[in-house]
């Protein structure tokens, strides 16, 4: 096999198609290792962009160090998810992965019409993962981190 054999390059995980509406940390940090293998990672964007952008010393503006290095081996596509026309356009999207992660408190997710079951709906065998700092049963559970 050649440099130029797509497959030998793909990985363990190509083939496999990741939506990521993940931010900060926690995250990206997660789908980044699913890139790592070989994933289709596409990042989802606010129009002002992940907050980790901003962080930190960079180089460029919009650059954060901790931005670039958790989001390596990741395509990026900015949808405003409160406008509904982007909103489907992130449903049709879904209906090309295998997996959609995110770290939106339930609450928003369910306020901006994606609650749970609303993607499976358009691809019934995507996988969600959910990744949240604290446990359903908790207090401070869907409060926002500050």
């Amino acid at each position: 096999m050649g440099l130029t054999d797509n497959a030998s390059l793909q990985g363990a995980l190509g083939g496999l198609r990741v939506i990521d509406l993940t931010g900060v940390v926690l995250g990206p940090y997660a789908t980044q290792i699913l890139g790592d293998y070989g994933a289709d990672v596409i990042k989802i964007e606010p129009p002002s962009g992940d907050i980790m952008r901003h962080a930190g010393p960079m180089k460029h503006p919009g650059m954060g160090h901790i931005f670039i290095n958790a989001n390596r081996n990741k395509r990026s596509v900015v949808l405003d998810l409160k406008q509904p026309e982007q909103r489907e356009q992130l449903l049709a999207l879904c209906k090309t992965a295998d997996v959609l992660t995110y770290n939106i408190r339930p609450a928003s997710m369910a306020r901006l019409g994606l609650s749970y079951d609303t993607p499976a709906r358009h691809q019934p065998t995507l996988g969600r993962v959910r990744c949240l700092w604290l446990q359903r049963r908790r207090p401070l559970f869907g409060l926002a981190c500050v």
